[in-house]
């Protein structure tokens, strides 16, 4: 039998929902508010989005300024190319720099065209 429950669409009450609903409650304690409040902040802290980067977000940027400074205007690259003419990338494989250049794309940073299923990378400068 089909579930005919209309409530599917409804949608739950996230944790910091519940602990506000809880606030309102009339009849807290002060140690009960002062639970619920701190609750309250650290749910808001961690949805912040205020978060720091990681040691390999921070070593990746790091990457992506020595593949810019270090291709040429004007010409097109491959990754095999750039792992092998800009030292700051060399010994890495084309799965860990691929990655990095599209991210450079989507930044505004390189252009990317595809010719027989070969990526080529252009510096925007």
């Amino acid at each position: 039998m089909a579930n005919t429950n209309s409530s599917s669409s409804v949608r739950k009450p996230t944790k910091k929902q519940m602990f506000e609903g809880l606030r309102a409650m009339p009849g807290l304690s002060a140690e009960q508010v002062a639970f619920i409040d701190h609750e309250i902040e650290l749910l808001t802290k961690k949805n912040s989005g205020e978060k720091k980067p990681t040691a390999t977000q921070v070593a990746n940027e790091a990457l992506k300024v020595a593949i810019h400074e270090g291709m040429q205007t004007d010409r097109l690259y491959t990754v095999t190319e750039v792992i092998k003419e800009i030292p700051a990338v060399a010994g890495l494989t084309n799965q860990k720099v691929s990655p990095l250049m599209n991210q450079m794309v989507e930044s505004g940073l390189l252009t990317k065209t595809v010719d027989k299923r070969r990526s080529y990378f252009k510096v925007v400068r």
